[in-house]
């Protein structure tokens, strides 16, 4: 799923807005700015938890974002009727 979006976008950047570390663990507050061809810019917020092994190498990591959301959001008479939607059914 997420490729396809990737492949869809003329432009992504990605930019770390904060990390912190304890230990064997990364937290990573990032934002991904997709560029489409049919539609403005959308912004995709998340984070990411990087478990390191003892050498430093990644040996698990995890990402937390709403894809749909941030991307929804963006495009024009759509977003209000998902929003809606999900409240309905989300509260």
């Amino acid at each position: 799923m997420t490729k396809r979006l990737t492949d869809r976008s003329k432009d992504l950047k990605m930019q770390i807005k904060n990390a912190c570390e304890d230990g064997n663990i990364i937290v990573l507050e990032w934002e991904m700015t997709l560029s489409f061809k049919k539609y403005p810019n959308s912004s995709v917020f998340g984070l990411s938890r990087v478990t390191l092994n003892e050498n430093r190498m990644i040996i698990e990591q995890r990402d937390y974002y709403d894809l749909w959301g941030d991307i929804f959001d963006n495009i024009p008479r759509f977003n209000k009727a998902y929003r809606k939607f999900m409240k309905k059914k989300f509260g």
